[in-house]
């Protein structure tokens, strides 16, 4: 449970302290940590002593320990030297070898249910009463993060984000799939929106070599509540890819008419083309009527500001209007046109990235 590099690390330390040499290894005879050279010629008497009833021995001028974890034997602990003192320092060692497998312990118990937390894997008297043995609040402010780093997921990027809220002990980082990274952070009571989106922007700075995208729920008061922000966030990361490619922040609360869009059948959607556009489809103009639209929409369908941004003549965009109420019968100058015709762009973009899928 606890990686061999926290180990070596312990015990590197531990040596640095006492000027003792230390060694650990497990019950099926593999050097996970050492501090000298020769740790292999141990493995065999350190299998025979964990096969013994005895809690420490001598054994080739190294003292030997057992380390527990819950009654079950973890470790076998060696310590240079067969003096009074390096038995003293065994002992110390071997307690806080133990503590560090309570502490990791108490870790992976709290990993393992904000997992089952955000997959809606628990009843909720379980919630509370789980919560309640980890030491968990139940009713603060919580928001759930989703971080897709644009690669596979591995561990470095999963400590990476561990170290960004490493001191802060009522936050949580994991990860219930290979694509994404998950931050459920508690909220102290004076943090606002414009602080819960600070924090993504710190986080996509963290991956900024990576093209990573992140995507936040709605903060939550309850504890149950978590799961709802978390299929917020993974909504948002999907519909942001599909309506706001340029975005790498996206939170939910952002999403507009998209997260309508997003829930709606794929059969609705041609049905719904194929009635507005009589079997065409919007995106199938030439690129000056496209950028003429997304001009026009963009300024709020503001004729004079659209013609002036365009660089063109206030009657050659009235022409360009007038020629595309005559394809579709949709006049882009008349805001009930205009919603359709924006919906309708929507609509195809969210068809075709759904077709991406398929493949």
């Amino acid at each position: 449970m606890i990686s061999n590099q926290i180990l070596q690390n312990t015990i590197d330390g531990l040596k640095g302290i006492t000027r003792a040499d230390f060694c650990v290894i497990d019950t099926e005879g593999k050097v996970l940590a050492t501090t000298f050279s020769d740790a292999d010629s141990y493995v065999n008497p350190a299998l025979a002593f964990a096969a013994s009833p005895a809690d420490s021995q001598v054994v080739q001028g190294c003292q030997f320990f057992k380390v527990f974890d819950d009654h079950q034997l973890e470790y076998v602990l060696l310590v240079y030297g067969d003096s009074d003192d390096v038995y003293l320092l065994g002992k110390m060692a071997g307690f806080q070898l133990q503590s560090l497998l309570v502490a990791y312990k108490e870790r992976f118990d709290k990993d393992n249910f904000i997992k089952n937390l955000l997959l809606d894997n628990l009843l909720l008297v379980d919630i509370y009463n789980r919560a309640k043995k980890l030491h968990i609040e139940t009713e603060v402010r919580r928001v759930v993060y989703i971080i897709e780093t644009g690669r596979g997921k591995d561990g470095n990027e999963l400590e990476k984000v561990r170290s960004l809220f490493g001191t802060k002990t009522h936050d949580f980082v994991t990860a219930v799939d290979e694509k994404n990274i998950i931050v459920v952070k508690e909220l102290t009571g004076n943090e606002i929106a414009s602080d819960v989106q600070k924090t993504a922007d710190v986080i996509q700075n963290l991956f900024k070599s990576c093209d990573a995208y992140i995507a936040y729920g709605t903060v939550v008061r309850e504890i149950k509540d978590v799961s709802r922000s978390y299929k917020e966030a993974r909504m948002a990361l999907d519909v942001g890819k599909i309506f706001f490619e340029e975005k790498h922040v996206i939170a939910y609360s952002a999403l507009g008419i998209g997260r309508l869009i997003y829930q709606l059948p794929i059969p609705l959607c041609k049905m719904f083309i194929r009635e507005i556009f009589d079997g065409k489809s919007p995106d199938e103009f030439d690129e000056e009527t496209l950028t003429t639209i997304n001009k026009f929409f963009e300024n709020n369908l503001n004729v004079s500001e659209t013609s002036r941004q365009l660089y063109i003549h206030r009657n050659t965009l009235v022409y360009r209007l007038d020629k595309l109420q005559k394809s579709t019968g949709l006049d882009l100058r008349v805001f009930e046109d205009a919603i359709t015709f924006k919906i309708a762009l929507m609509v195809v973009k969210y068809m075709k990235y759904m077709e991406t899928l398929d493949y």
